[in-house]
């Protein structure tokens, strides 16, 4: 039997809890600035304020236990909920805002919310919502213009108003390191959203593998302290990928904007010299399309891709803008970083570097992945047989809350069910070849909807495109693509876009399976809340003519 280590009675065990990411950036970057808007405050303000809230939070009466939910944009106040919330004991539950007002409510009411920060933008919302709210007793209200909390015992309060009354000194507990710290919900295509929870020993994990991967990138895309952070990804989403807490514990300075409008994006990069931020393809898209980019310098701006494959004509364009960008892959259930796509040096410059960038990447340390069959039988890792990714990190939610038979099926087999078809290469890197319920088969042959999207993205007058495949009595599928063109195109037909894909099939690059029948010219892709292309809508959308 394995031998576990004497432990000395006055020995200190170091539980691993949200609060123990501080140490080193009040250590060492004591003034370091955060800015929202016109605010600018270092990180020992921050800390006096992360203490001011868990003491507000406790005069309304929460315990240990409780769960917080916040609606608000992204900003200094969200930020500080990342840290406070948990640190008192509490569930910090994200929400997001960009579902419907009764999938709000049900996601409130399945995480069993107590009290509720809500910005003045999303009253309405809270308005229209409350009486069906069944565990909620007080709401905050979080404003940027000043708006009047409103009367009457369902508000404590304003945020800053309450902050300004509080204590600034308060002595966070140590407790049980796998106590819940973090809940959220899942923004699935399918069905109601599914709750995914993170313990605080998840989430210091989780900060520690994010930065060894992105600090052990000898050159491109690396994370250093000299780095200016500013998080593009909402931080309902995913704890914004994690960066936060990654971007807290380095000290870095950091920058949050608010709602995210491209212009002001384009000038906080400037302004505050923003070098390493992340978001899906579409705000990107956004930003470089935006008239303040056209005159803006965004070389030297490193940018991890994620949430939905990055194009390589994408790639092509931020490059052109002197981004360093690159993909990064996880999904709500993982915490979400799992690989990253950085160029190795003796690649940078060379034929592979644009091809190496938008691969789904390689895992970070601690994470286990493989590709697997039906028997849950490994492929070859020959950068072409395709099998289901399985993954095992510490970091992974350990279920589904309240849904104990879709816990079992997520972590079937004990690995982790992305439900996602890729394959790996000799050199460990992942390629993410399809959703296994997106995949298009077609006369026998498995064919996937993003090799023939990547291929459409190149041509010169698609702005974006999605395939799906439609039902055919012979085929069995077809794909159908679905294309949005740019704004200056002109004269092009939906034969043109054929004979560009059958042009890659006559190559090698795709099967002729994979050359649509049907191109449909569309003023906009159907999308999650998150962004992401929401295949299921588009199907009810098109369905076989």
């Amino acid at each position: 039997m394995p031998q576990l280590i004497n432990t000395t009675p006055s020995a200190y065990g170091y539980p691993l809890l949200i609060k123990q990411l501080l140490h080193s950036a009040l250590a060492t970057a004591p003034d370091q600035e955060i800015v929202c808007g016109d605010r600018r405050h270092s990180y020992t303000e921050f800390y006096r304020r992360v203490q001011r809230l868990a003491n507000a939070l406790r005069e309304m009466g929460l315990q240990p236990g409780n769960t917080v939910a916040v609606m608000d944009w992204d900003s200094h106040r969200y930020l500080e909920c990342f840290f406070a919330v948990p640190m008192m004991g509490c569930v910090l539950q994200t929400v997001n805002v960009r579902l419907s007002p009764e999938q709000i409510a049900y996601t409130l009411n399945h995480a069993q919310a107590d009290v509720l920060l809500v910005n003045s933008d999303f009253m309405p919302v809270l308005k229209q919502i409350r009486g069906e709210l069944n565990t909620l007793t007080r709401c905050v209200l979080l404003t940027d213009d000043a708006t009047p909390c409103p009367k009457g015992p369902g508000f404590a309060g304003e945020y800053e108003e309450l902050l300004a009354q509080a204590d600034a000194v308060y002595d966070f507990p140590d407790f049980d390191e796998n106590a819940r710290a973090t809940t959220f919900y899942t923004t699935g295509t399918t069905g109601l959203p599914k709750g995914v929870y993170f313990s605080h020993r998840q989430l210091v994990l989780h900060t520690l593998g994010a930065t060894a991967g992105l600090a052990l990138a000898p050159q491109q895309g690396r994370l250093h302290r000299d780095d200016v952070y500013m998080p593009l990804t909402p931080m309902f989403h995913v704890h914004a990928w994690g960066l936060p807490y990654v971007a807290t514990m380095a000290g870095l300075k950091q920058v949050y904007p608010g709602r995210y409008v491209p212009d002001t994006i384009c000038k906080l990069i400037v302004r505050e010299k923003v070098t390493f931020s992340h978001c899906v393809p579409t705000i990107l898209q956004m930003v470089l399309g935006c008239e303040a980019a056209r005159e803006a310098d965004l070389s030297g701006w490193k940018m991890i891709i994620g949430g939905s494959a990055m194009t390589g004509s994408l790639a092509k364009a931020a490059r052109e803008r002197g981004i360093d960008v690159f993909t990064g892959y996880g999904m709500s259930e993982t915490c979400p970083i799992l690989t990253l796509a950085h160029v190795p040096t003796e690649e940078l410059g060379g034929d592979q570097e644009a091809a190496i960038r938008v691969k789904t990447g390689r895992p970070l340390p601690l994470v286990a992945i493989r590709t697997v069959d039906e028997e849950m039988n490994d492929c070859p890792r020959d950068g072409k047989s395709t099998g289901e990714v399985v993954v095992r990190a510490p970091w992974l939610t350990q279920g589904y809350l309240h849904q104990a038979q879709a816990s079992e099926e997520l972590w079937r087999g004990g690995w982790l069910h992305t439900q996602d078809i890729g394959n790996i290469d000799e050199r460990g890197y992942l390629q993410v070849t399809d959703r296994i319920k997106d995949v298009i088969k077609t006369g026998g042959e498995w064919v996937s909807s993003l090799q023939i999207e990547d291929i459409i993205a190149r041509h010169p007058a698609v702005a974006e495109t999605a395939v799906i495949g439609i039902a055919d009595g012979k085929w069995g599928e077809r794909p159908l693509a679905l294309v949005v063109l740019k704004k200056d195109a002109a004269g092009v037909a939906e034969e043109d876009i054929r004979k560009h894909v059958l042009a890659a099939a006559e190559k090698g690059q795709i099967s002729r399976y994979g050359v649509p029948d049907r191109v449909q010219f569309v003023a906009e892709l159907a999308r999650t809340s998150v962004g992401k292309l929401n295949k299921r809508v588009m199907r009810e959308q098109y369905p076989k003519p």
